[in-house]
């Protein structure tokens, strides 16, 4: 019998690993759609906790912050921002979803088939940016319900939804690597929350940063749901946007390029 590697595992280009680790990703991602389509409740409770925070917001604290807006209604500086919490906390999701498989042993199961090692979290992350679509959908029709409107066109408009989607597929990757390191879905959902307090709350998500203390505006300003919000903000609003949207794109390349390999780390150990 002459040497040689078997054919599967004959090396492949970068092109092949890469539609390879496509085609294995979608696979997952599909599965996990399943899995939400059959449990239809994790939706429906997915979209209340924003609704709530909308009807919050609005009615509860409108009135104390919509006089240091200069001019412009709560609504609409109150909704880019709920855009943006709304994906923040659906990237929850991710930590808990891959905590379960991990503790269900499917992990082990995914670990024994031919199947690109990235795979599962990439699966795990464009199902949650597909669910954050339907979500964000519901949260502007909801906005234009109390009294949100876009102000520099359909475009700019989309274009801010696409920079929400974005943020909320790199904060996936922070949660994927919570829900890697910890292994159970009650302490990761537990887990997220330190994570997830400070850079909702402490932003400008709801009120402007010139409201809060003085040492605290330098990392409300300058942290990445500030930067997202704010571009967003712009975007729905009108006037200057490229510094804005920079900063946030900025942020979403820094935060997957820093996470991805990290879970992807985490995953082979784990399994």
């Amino acid at each position: 019998m002459t040497g040689g590697a078997p054919a599967s595992r004959a090396p492949v280009g970068p092109l092949a690993r890469l539609a390879r680790t496509a085609g294995d990703g979608a696979a997952v991602a599909w599965r996990n759609l399943i899995g939400l389509r059959r449990v239809p409740r994790l939706l429906i409770f997915s979209t209340i906790q924003p609704l709530v925070f909308v009807l919050m917001f609005r009615y509860v604290f409108g009135g104390v912050v919509e006089p240091a807006l200069h001019g412009v209604s709560y609504s609409d500086f109150l909704i880019p921002g709920i855009f943006v919490q709304t994906a923040v906390f659906g990237a929850m999701n991710t930590a808990i979803g891959l905590a379960t498989d991990m503790q269900t042993g499917l992990m082990e199961r995914f670990r024994s088939l031919p199947m690109a090692r990235s795979a599962v979290l990439v699966g795990r992350t464009m199902a949650d940016l597909v669910r954050n679509v339907f979500v964000v959908a519901l949260m502007a029709a909801v906005g234009f319900a109390i009294g949100f409107r876009i102000h520099a066109g359909v475009p700019a408009f989309l274009c801010g939804i696409l920079l929400v989607l974005a943020f909320g597929f790199a904060m996936s990757w922070i949660f994927a690597v919570v829900g890697m390191a910890v292994g159970d879905p009650e302490t990761a959902q537990a887990a997220a929350f330190p994570v997830l307090a400070p850079l909702v709350f402490a932003s400008a998500a709801f009120i402007p940063v010139d409201t809060m203390p003085g040492w605290l505006q330098a990392f409300a300003r300058h942290q990445p749901v500030s930067c997202t919000a704010e571009a967003v903000r712009a975007l729905v609003l009108g006037g200057p946007t490229a510094t804005d949207v920079w900063q946030a794109l900025a942020w979403d390349a820094g935060i997957v390029a820093v996470f991805a390999p990290l879970g992807v780390w985490l995953y082979r150990r784990a399994v």
